[in-house]
């Protein structure tokens, strides 16, 4: 299974606060029958995970919705960069 660095960490997280190995996960994951295949559910289900945690506060404390920190894009190739800059 391919996953990007990230959604391994995220993956990972996952795995240590429902006390659960990785494979186990997986099979967990694949048995609600996601229609994308085995990559895709995992990655479905970790957005599904972390957003379901997800409060107004917490948008609020990690500063979501106001950019702070984000260069100004005065060009497509400044856009580019900012968006490499904050991930």
């Amino acid at each position: 299974m391919r996953l990007e660095p990230e959604l391994w960490d995220a993956l990972m997280e996952i795995c240590q606060r429902e006390a659960l190995d990785p494979g186990k996960l997986v099979r967990k994951i694949e048995q609600q029958g996601h229609a994308g295949g085995r990559t895709s559910a995992v990655r479905v289900y970790v957005l599904n995970y972390f957003r379901s945690a997800t409060t107004e506060e917490g948008h609020a404390a990690a500063g979501h919705g106001t950019f702070q920190g984000w260069p100004e894009p005065e060009t497509a190739a400044g856009f580019a960069e900012a968006a490499l800059a904050f991930g």
